[in-house]
């Protein structure tokens, strides 16, 4: 799938109306992400990264402009088709994980293939799926345990396993690792960094530079703009080092 443009936006704006007056979100960005980049979005509060996460998760749709999705235009699609759109080509990664709470880990991660409308295949058939994907995520053995009964962490990699349960073509990350302590949110960028390497198109929002570390692009948004978008260089660095002492054992 690399070379395909999994993100293209056109002039797109976000205008929100306050009071009687106009809020402009998002103004006239053109951005491109292609098929396996790992791409961070930062920007202070306000300056239109949360609005945009929200249309390229097809969560909302812009005042103007085009987001095309995939080789599809979703920019004007009816809230019931973006949701089908959403449920079938997304996955989200939220910072409060947004388990359903009395539900184990293994019905949290079945749950798209539920509500998946294009899904034909049998309970038995969907139960195998999610198992295979937490142990993708390393908790094979906590499939059965509730969100109360996992770690920060643990629960942040059942969110992810659902995420990519329905084998969307875009990974979204809102701030995954705010409410995790250090050492796990080392581990679940490590995770993201690995399901990168395995093909996955991801996209995060964070306000942390370490975070944003982890991407092979970091974009700086500013009042509603693009105002850098790079290539990480540190990362690309590390990643060259790693493979070469990989080559060398």
């Amino acid at each position: 799938m690399t070379g395909q443009a999994i993100i293209q936006t056109i002039e797109l704006t976000k205008i929100y109306g306050m009071d009687g007056f106009q809020v402009i979100a998002l103004q006239n960005v053109d951005l491109e992400i292609q098929a396996g980049e790992f791409v961070a979005i930062m920007g202070p509060s306000g300056s239109g990264k949360s609005t945009l996460l929200n249309i390229l998760g097809c969560l909302d749709r812009p005042t103007s402009g085009k987001y095309i999705l995939a080789g599809e235009d979703v920019s004007s699609l009816d809230k019931t088709r973006l949701a089908h759109i959403r449920n079938r080509r997304v996955g989200f990664v939220f910072q409060s994980y947004n388990l359903l709470a009395r539900t184990s880990a293994l019905g949290n991660v079945i749950l798209p293939l539920v509500y998946n409308r294009d899904n034909r295949i049998s309970e038995t058939e969907q139960r195998a799926i999610a198992l295979k994907m937490l142990a993708s995520v390393g908790l094979a053995n906590r499939a059965h345990h509730q969100p109360h009964e996992l770690s920060g962490g643990q629960a942040q990699r059942v969110a992810i396993a659902r995420a990519l349960i329905n084998d969307p073509v875009l990974l979204l990350a809102d701030e995954p690792t705010g409410n995790l302590d250090s050492r796990s949110g080392q581990e679940t960028m490590a995770l993201l960094v690995e399901l990168n390497t395995q093909g996955s198109t991801i996209v995060i929002v964070t306000h942390e530079d370490e975070i944003a570390a982890h991407a092979k692009r970091i974009i700086h948004f500013r009042d509603g703009r693009i105002v850098t978008d790079k290539l990480n260089g540190a990362r690309s660095s590390a990643t060259l080092m790693k493979e070469e002492a990989h080559e060398a054992v």
